[in-house]
């Protein structure tokens, strides 16, 4: 039995952890698992060697025509310059591969390749946050999802960045080969077993500075006031609005109801404040404005897709594994992040839509 063929097209200034992650799980001897393994190939439009963003040179191993032989072609991140100007011979040869059937996986940035191909149009995709609108507006017939660690269209797979090449290479491995083995590579490289594609990225929290037009100084009112009740009435009477009125242009200015945006900023401040201290769930609950842990429980996981716990032990895991110990019990400044003293349950939540 021949082989996984998985072929890697590389390109110049590619960061070297979107190239890293698959040449361990996929480059690695795993014929103690399951043989035969898969086969990684490098390739390059030309056989110059090829250097990363960090100034290491890798040598490919083939050209470009090798996508079309592959069983899988996977396109890591790309430089900025890449982003916008995609390399026309590996645009081609990744439209051929999928044309002929092939797997076409991208991972991070790469994924403006997939796109400027043609092959993500009607389909829905993912790249790092960062870049999600940018890729929207490039190329408007990518229903894209800035939310997600990995979106898995069967022939087409796309990730977010950095991190998530991870979760998509062992959700591949756990396509082809199962849990058991996905979850014994998973172990060997010392990260979590599974995380399902629909997890939520981990965006940068309360992003400080986005206030539009005139709702700027009520959402900056808001933000230091999220561990209290906040009624849309409240914060309409601080825009000398209506509450229709002002649940109105709020709408249209920030792109969601006014209960949907404290709810999210509330989730935002959890995650700081489960980041940065060591308090408990409780305690981050009445700060966060929830009241309750089962509020912020239920809230939290309908937003990011893990509980406040798992959030915790994976935030502090890989700041463990980078070498970076989280400051706990450092008072986190900032929106809301003062102690309720009430404690009451918040009514300004998706309850009470």
């Amino acid at each position: 039995m021949a082989p996984h063929v998985i072929a890697v097209a590389l390109t110049d200034g590619l960061p070297i952890f979107e190239l890293s992650v698959p040449v361990e799980v996929f480059g690695n001897d795993r014929s103690d698992i399951v043989s035969p393994w898969y086969e990684l190939q490098l390739c390059a439009e030309g056989p110059e060697p090829v250097r990363t963003a960090g100034g290491m040179v890798v040598a490919p191993q083939h050209g470009l025509d090798a996508l079309g032989a592959a069983d899988t072609v996977l396109v890591p991140a790309l430089t900025r310059a890449n982003q916008i100007d995609p390399p026309a011979a590996l645009v081609a040869a990744v439209r051929a591969a999928h044309a002929a059937g092939k797997r076409i996986v991208s991972i991070c940035t790469g994924v403006y390749v997939l796109a400027a191909a043609g092959i993500l149009d009607g389909r829905r995709a993912t790249t790092h946050w960062l870049n999600a609108h940018d890729l929207a507006h490039r190329y408007p017939a990518v229903e894209v999802d800035s939310r997600v660690l990995y979106v898995d269209e069967g022939s087409v797979l796309t990730s977010a960045g950095t991190a998530a090449a991870i979760d998509l290479c062992l959700h591949l491995v756990r396509r082809d080969h199962g849990a058991a083995v996905a979850n014994e590579i998973a172990r060997r490289m010392v990260v979590p077993p599974h995380r399902e594609g629909g997890q939520a990225q981990f965006v940068q929290p309360l992003v400080r500075g986005d206030e539009r037009g005139d709702l700027g100084v009520v959402l900056a009112w808001a933000r230091e006031r999220l561990d209290h009740p906040l009624l849309v009435a409240d914060l309409a009477d601080r825009a000398h609005l209506s509450p229709r009125t002002f649940a109105r242009r709020f709408r249209e200015e920030v792109g969601v109801t006014p209960l949907q945006w404290i709810l999210e900023q509330r989730v935002r401040l959890a995650q700081e404040l489960l980041e940065m201290t060591d308090d408990s769930v409780e305690q981050i609950a009445r700060r966060a404005g929830f009241g309750t842990s089962a509020s912020l429980r239920q809230h939290f996981g309908r937003v990011i897709s893990v509980s406040p716990q798992s959030y915790r032990h994976v935030f502090r895991f890989r700041a463990r594994v980078a070498g970076a110990r989280p400051a706990g019990g450092e008072e986190v400044r900032g929106a809301g992040a003062r102690q309720s003293g009430g404690g009451e349950t918040p009514v300004a939540t998706s309850d009470r839509k």
